[in-house]
């Protein structure tokens, strides 16, 4: 499996504020990522999987809710988790 607890309290540890602070906005929005980044690769190899699709961009959607949220809430956090994972250019 990709994602199993291991990696999750990983994301978790290093985005987050502890091992178990899995409800922060930046913890949410780095998971998030990370299954977007696997399910991009899924999507990239069978393109006519539309559930994975729609998936896709469920999470995409939420994800940038997070981020709106947070830019609004508290510039520098945002600027800091894009920055982290990388997300504009």
């Amino acid at each position: 499996m990709y994602l199993d607890s291991a990696k999750k309290v990983e994301i978790f540890t290093q985005y987050g504020q502890s091992a178990t602070d899995t409800g922060s906005a930046e913890s949410q929005i780095a998971l998030f990522t990370h299954r977007i980044k696997h399910l991009t690769e899924h999507m990239k190899q069978n393109r006519k999987d539309h559930s994975t699709e729609r998936a896709l961009t469920g999470l995409v959607g939420k994800r940038r809710s997070l981020l709106k949220y947070l830019k609004t809430r508290d510039i520098e956090r945002y600027r800091a988790i894009v920055k982290a994972l990388g997300l504009r250019k």
